[in-house]
């Protein structure tokens, strides 16, 4: 369910959707998705000054803290 959404919203951002790549590792306590896209694509998927992937951090985060569940959201190259 989460990884669905932020491949989603991601997908919808990038020059390069069939590039995206959504990984999730289950943590001790934590779900991590790990996201990786084109370098091309990286300040899209970042934004000035960080406002988009924290913005898309705070949805999985609202969304997970409704089932009881901690999600965190990694950029990756």
């Amino acid at each position: 369910m989460f990884k669905e959404l932020v491949e989603y919203m991601i997908k919808s951002l990038v020059d390069y959707p069939d590039q995206v790549e959504v990984r999730e590792v289950q943590g001790a306590g934590a779900i991590v998705l790990e996201v990786s896209v084109a370098d091309s694509d990286m300040g899209r998927i970042i934004g000035k000054s960080g406002k988009v992937v924290n913005a898309m951090r705070t949805l999985v985060q609202v969304l997970a803290a409704k089932q009881g569940k901690h999600v965190s959201l990694e950029i990756v190259e």
